[in-house]
């Protein structure tokens, strides 16, 4: 007798859609009916991951309409649609799941529950005999092509693969199976810092990364620089798979940074605190979700197809320009992006990140696990804000939007136009700058001047000392370098060596009483430091005196630091301006040319080209000087009178020429290469121009070399 639940017939197209499954060939329509009828019927939201690897559930599904992703360990094994199935074997053998299955589109399924089944087994024997048996088939005809597909992978070489590989863990090495990822191998921390990637060698790659030859391996944590590029990236990621879910009629991509946050440029009429807490309730669901993140390659006409399709045309304008014939992508659904190197696996690993709104504009800070951080989001002084909107009112004036529109205004032969503006932003900026200076005349007596590491303040300073003097200004300059205690006095860090870039660190006694000498009208043999001993000489230095229209023009890192002359200024006697470059050109939605990349480039060639150090030491330096200018120049910004922009929308390109040898002298073996190997990429993004087309008064020459203030 036939015995079947009361439940109403399943549609003719279920049937229609299970006559095309495997696992129930040779089934009649009638059979698959049958089957339906002890299934429940469920609809899937787009995105939701409703099977994980490892649960204990015990359903099995069929796919009635919509796309499923199947995927193990991070890796992609398959795409299912109408008429696949899974969960069959967690179903008869009770054991948690092996994969993981996330809706790409909304889904219907059929699903059985173990309750079902039972009660299908005993009411209709031969019926579930039938799907047993197709299921044993089914599972020998997956092993057979496992098994070839092994053998290929190990044997298919004209030198076969091993089946074990050694990998160096710091002193230990351990035998592994061939294909081991690099996540299976690694801490999920170390010393309290998440572990975001693996070392390969000193490369850094994904943890879903498989291991097919000896190799060295180490973790890959958010303290280093690298780390916080993967971590950041792959929050930023999250945040636009949220915004394309949450507001998807809005433009959203990710601005400049903004000291340890990063601004979220919105385009599109909306309610900016509303929007940030949908994006931050979103992102929150979506790390609950633990879903993957995947990096897939793409011919490079079906990617830039993809890019121009969904609006993206920064990132198919830079793909116009790419060597290779295949594009990297990272894709979290719905979004796909110019892939920036290596990503979390999955999201569920993006757990520190906040968004807040600040003078009217969304931040994403990075949390207490970023090692930048430093308090607070706070908008940019209304100066600086200013300025940053007339650098991109003019770029966008030009077309140049990110670094594709860049490289095709470059190929179409307006090179010499856009330096010669880039130039002329630079000089009337200065200008406005002496001109602001000189209208406090009456009583201005000094022009402080800070900045971080390779921001051209050399140059800057010589510029506006050009300015100045137009406008009945002399300049008499004053460097606190010269004012560094004796180097054993020297204040040390929390690491125990010498803090030279702690304000203690200058003979602050001796500097007030040279300034209000100066300012008293006193002549002033002013004091001197010998790098080379590290010794100070307090009247080693020459004699100045302030005359009638001179201004004193201190430079030094601490220039906009309130402690560094007390009160000896009176109000209005002081004129601070803080240097930096501010304006870079975004790659995508998702990443842009980071400032502080750029500064490391300008220092990386100087470093090279006019003092003989190479790019590994100068990398190996460049974390402390990132924490000196965390905490000595970056917290006073807003002190300033004037900021000065001091960024060359064209200077990577530049810089590129001299750059690209450079990197590709640092070691693969050192601990510079992950940093060199990606800067490396990040140039390769940029069409070259030779530094001929350079002004010799141009900053960037205080960096190639050949600078016109050379005496």
């Amino acid at each position: 007798m036939d015995f079947r639940p009361e439940r109403p017939l399943p549609p003719a197209a279920d049937i229609v859609a299970l006559a095309r499954c495997r696992l129930l060939a040779g089934l009649s329509p009638d059979e698959i009916r049958r089957l339906l009828a002890w299934a429940e019927h469920l609809e899937v939201r787009a995105g939701v991951v409703f099977l994980r690897e490892g649960d204990e559930s015990q359903d099995m599904y069929f796919v009635l309409g919509g796309e499923a992703r199947l995927r193990r360990h991070e890796l992609a094994l398959k795409p299912l649609g109408p008429g696949d199935h899974f969960g069959a074997l967690g179903l008869l053998t009770a054991r948690p799941r092996t994969t993981s299955v996330t809706a790409v589109t909304p889904l219907t399924l059929a699903r059985v529950s173990p309750e079902s089944w039972r009660e299908l087994s005993v009411r209709e024997p031969h019926l579930a005999l039938r799907i047993v048996q197709s299921l044993l088939r089914e599972v020998r005809d997956d092993l057979v092509e496992m098994t070839d597909s092994v053998g290929a992978l190990l044997q298919g070489r004209s030198l076969p693969r091993s089946r074990e590989v050694a990998v160096r863990l710091g002193r230990e090495v351990r035998r592994v199976a061939t294909g081991t990822p690099v996540r299976a191998l690694l801490p999920a921390e170390v010393e309290g810092a998440l572990v975001v990637a693996g070392l390969l060698g000193q490369k850094p790659v994904s943890l879903s990364t498989p291991l097919f030859s000896d190799a060295t391996v180490a973790p890959l944590t958010v303290a280093h620089l690298e780390g916080r590029q993967i971590y950041t990236h792959t929050v930023g990621l999250l945040l636009l798979s949220a915004a394309s879910r949450v507001a998807p009629d809005l433009v959203v991509r990710l601005g400049p940074s903004r000291g340890p946050a990063q601004l979220v440029d919105v385009h599109g009429p909306c309610d900016r605190s509303g929007l940030a807490r949908a994006l931050d309730e979103e992102m929150r669901r979506l790390v609950r979700e633990d879903i993957p993140i995947r990096q897939e390659h793409w011919m490079l006409e079906e990617a830039m197809a993809l890019f121009r399709e969904r609006g993206w045309d920064d990132a198919a304008h830079l793909l116009r320009t790419r060597r290779e014939g295949t594009a990297p992508l990272a894709a979290l659904d719905p979004v796909y992006a110019l892939s920036p190197g290596p990503l979390l696996p999955s999201t569920g690993m993006a757990r520190d990140f906040r968004l807040e709104v600040s003078g009217g504009e969304i931040y994403l800070d990075y949390g207490k696990s970023d090692p930048l951080r430093a308090g607070l989001v706070r908008a940019p002084p209304p100066r600086d804000a200013r300025m940053l909107e007339e650098h991109r009112a003019w770029l966008a004036t030009l077309g140049v939007t990110s670094v594709g529109a860049f490289n095709e205004l470059c190929i179409s032969g307006q090179v010499s136009q856009l330096i010669r503006v880039a130039e002329g932003f630079h000089e009337k900026q200065i200008g406005r700058i002496a001109d602001d200076a000189a209208s406090r005349r009456d009583r201005l007596r000094i022009i402080a001047i800070a900045g971080p590491s390779s921001s051209g303040k050399t140059t800057f300073i010589k510029r506006l000392t050009v300015q100045l003097q137009i406008n009945g200004l002399n300049p008499v300059g004053l460097s606190l370098d010269d004012y560094y205690v004796d180097r054993e006095k020297t204040v040390r860090g929390e690491d125990g060596n010498f803090d030279f870039e702690a304000l203690e660190a200058l003979d602050l006694a001796l500097l007030q009483d040279h300034v209000a000498r100066l300012l008293a009208g006193e002549e002033v043999t002013s004091a001197r430091y010998d790098f080379r001993s590290g010794q100070s000489r307090p009247d080693g230095g020459p004699r100045i005196r302030l005359r009638e229209k001179d201004v004193l023009l201190l430079e030094g890192i601490h220039g906009l630091n309130p402690r560094l002359l007390g009160s000896i200024p009176a109000e209005g006697q002081l004129y601070r301006v803080f240097i930096h470059p501010a304006t870079t050109l975004a790659l995508d939605r998702l990443t842009r040319v980071s400032a502080t990349d750029l500064r490391l480039l300008r220092r990386i060639v100087r470093d090279r080209h006019g003092r003989g150090y190479g790019a590994a030491a100068t990398i190996a330096r460049w974390p402390a000087v990132q924490r000196g200018e965390q905490s000595h120049i970056f917290p006073f910004q807003a002190e300033s009178d004037a900021v000065f922009d001091s960024s060359l929308i064209y200077e990577p390109a530049v810089l590129k020429v001299y750059a690209e040898r450079y990197l590709l002298e640092v070691p693969q073996q050192d601990a510079a290469y992950s940093t060199a190997i990606r800067l490396r990429h990040l140039i390769d993004r940029f069409v070259s121009i030779y530094p001929d087309h350079v002004p010799p008064t141009s900053i960037l020459r205080e960096f190639v070399g050949e600078s016109g203030f050379e005496y």
